[in-house]
């Protein structure tokens, strides 16, 4: 059983991770930190956490813990990501793990130093239903793959929310642009060589709220828009020459719809649906990634999202950016 302890009392942690973690086949909670210690305590007691720590620097001196779970905010995931690596604990990070890609190579150094699995949050890659996309793809079910086209939106003018502050990482590009263009190059494969963008930013917070992109894929392209001011809505389906795959809630599954992939022919005379109720992607990364840090071996590493994965996530949205300024192509 691996021992978990998390870095800070946020939503995120409260509501998915921790849970998971409890709910995990080879995984315990044996510490919890927050620099408020009021706080560290109160989620203890309530989730029978043995040990409360009221700073994060003495949790990372814990011979109590093995693996450290990151849900700062986002400005602060490199600094702690390091120095969580360099206590010689193994990292499991929010997304996004960093706000520029070249910033990432100083975690996978201290990965590499202190030889230890450091590792970016996508649970999405772990549930069974984009391992089915993944698979029609590759054995042909939709023919010559054309296009990719997404959509994920949801409402929050909050200013106090660290989605709204930029100095904290806040935007809608960080947030949720990381999803799509993760789910694209997991189900396919395949990497993007250049990008065009609309990106439109709140004058009062300096985040933004809302961009637009078409993704050159070499062999298909990628469509998509994000947003953190307009009515809740997730989507993606995947275009082919002989039919078309639709997710049903892509990336919150379960929240905004059933664990669902339907499979369309070309002419929409049938249609497979492949159901996955009762999963829980949160659980499946903790088992994941626990596993990889037991067994040590390149299988079950494989299995969970790696740094190098990461970096090109991250080239991709800041290519994004660097279109949005330009309003040209830019490469990647």
């Amino acid at each position: 059983m691996l021992r978990w302890g998390i870095l800070s009392t946020a939503k995120i942690a409260v509501e998915h991770v921790i849970p998971a973690i409890l709910n995990a086949d080879n995984a315990v909670i044996t510490a919890i930190a927050s620099r408020d210690k009021s706080k560290a305590d109160a989620l203890a007691e309530r989730f029978a956490i043995p040990h409360a720590f009221g700073s994060y620097e003495e949790l990372l001196a814990s011979d109590l813990v093995d693996i450290v779970y990151i849900p700062l905010p986002t400005s602060h995931h490199v600094e702690w990501s390091i120095k969580a690596a360099n206590a010689g604990k193994h990292v499991l990070c929010e997304k996004p793990i960093s706000l520029k890609a070249s910033q990432i190579e100083d975690i996978i150094q201290a990965r590499d130093k202190n030889s230890v699995l450091v590792s970016e949050a996508f649970m999405i890659t772990y549930h069974p239903q984009w391992h089915k996309v993944r698979d029609l793809i590759q054995s042909g079910a939709i023919g010559a793959l054309s296009h990719v086209q997404a959509a994920f939106t949801y409402f929050n003018k909050d200013s106090n929310n660290m989605r709204n502050i930029r100095k904290l990482g806040g935007g809608a590009l960080p947030d949720i642009g990381v999803y799509p263009t993760v789910a694209t190059r997991f189900a396919t494969g395949t990497e993007p060589v250049a990008v065009s963008a609309k990106v439109k930013y709140d004058q009062n917070f300096g985040t933004d709220t809302f961009a637009s992109c078409r993704a050159d894929f070499g062999r298909f392209e990628m469509t998509m828009y994000v947003s953190t001011q307009l009515a809740h809505r997730q989507e993606i389906s995947f275009h082919g020459d002989k039919g078309w795959i639709e997710v049903s809630a892509p990336f919150n599954a379960g929240l905004y719809d059933a664990d669902k992939v339907i499979l369309h022919n070309t002419n929409h005379s049938e249609q497979q649906e492949f159901h996955f109720s009762g999963v829980n992607q949160y659980k499946l990364e903790i088992e994941a990634f626990s596993q990889a840090v037991i067994d040590k071996n390149s299988a079950d590493k494989a299995k969970v999202f790696s740094l190098e994965n990461s970096q090109k996530n991250q080239r991709l949205i800041d290519a994004i950016y660097a279109a949005g300024e330009s309003g040209l192509w830019e490469k990647i």
